[in-house]
């Protein structure tokens, strides 16, 4: 009775598991109808319902990470795939998983990671020919990326010289100026100074000047007048003077002639 009843048990637990493959193939079938059809959200959902029907189910994992690549989604389709080579032993799978761990890695622009991440693909897979050309392109890209960085960084340095030049010029205008202001202000200080000078002449000319007037004696109307009066007289005395001189001369002269005869 016993031994009926465990088959019966084992009976109703294949039966069970078989329902729940058959739910789990069913959601992947659909998930798959709508990744073809380009409805990459509508199979994501299908997927994950495979998932809760069978959660270690490498398919519908698998599935799942392209749904999620495929929407862009490139740090949950890498965290998808990463989950899945954790326990996955068969090398085949595990270069498949690589495989697009590295195409998301190239997507997300981490180009470094995406080498390795092919290099371990090529590992597990060495004949696989897609994961040999994306390692190449990866590896071109790489290359590309060095050289304009190489060339970036060229044109920054280029940039600081012509900068630091730049600068130089700009400092030696601004020093140049400054000198030629400075001359500028000593010259028109000078020119004050000049002017001062001058100024200061001239007043202290005007003062002596005018000291000169100050000292000078002021006399009086009458003293004025008898001045005047004596001055004509003494110019009176001298013309008296000259005139008897003329006459005295005119006087010997002619008797100077009546001799001679």
């Amino acid at each position: 009775m016993k031994k009926v009843l465990l088959i019966f048990i084992s009976l109703i637990c294949l039966l069970s598991m078989e329902a729940v493959a058959q739910k789990e193939r069913k959601f992947i079938r659909s998930g798959n109808e709508l990744f073809e059809g380009e409805k990459f959200e509508n199979s994501e959902v299908e997927y994950r319902k495979a998932l809760d029907k069978k959660i270690n189910s490498y398919e519908a994992g698998f599935n799942l990470g392209d749904a999620l690549y495929k929407q862009k989604k490139y740090d949950e389709a890498l965290k998808q795939f990463q989950t899945l080579a954790v326990n996955e032993k068969d090398p085949e799978k595990l270069g498949h998983l690589f495989h697009n761990m590295g195409n998301t890695l190239l997507e997300s622009k981490k180009i470094d990671e995406s080498i390795e991440a092919y290099k371990q693909s090529l590992r597990y897979n060495p004949n696989s020919q897609e994961t040999k050309y994306n390692l190449e392109y990866a590896r071109q890209m790489k290359k590309k990326q060095e050289e304009e960085q190489k060339k970036q960084d060229q044109n920054k340095d280029q940039n600081k010289d012509q900068k630091d030049q730049d600068k130089k010029d700009q400092d030696k205008k601004d020093q140049d100026k400054k000198d030629q202001d400075k001359k500028d202000q000593d010259k028109k200080e000078q020119d004050k100074k000049k002017d001062q000078q001058n100024k200061d002449q001239q007043d202290k000319g005007d003062k002596d000047k005018q000291k000169q007037q100050q000292q000078q004696p002021k006399i009086s109307k009458e003293d004025a007048k008898r001045l005047l009066e004596a001055l004509e007289n003494d110019e009176k005395k001298v013309q008296e003077k000259v005139q008897k001189a003329k006459a005295k001369a005119m006087k010997a002269k002619k008797t100077k002639i009546k001799k001679d005869w």
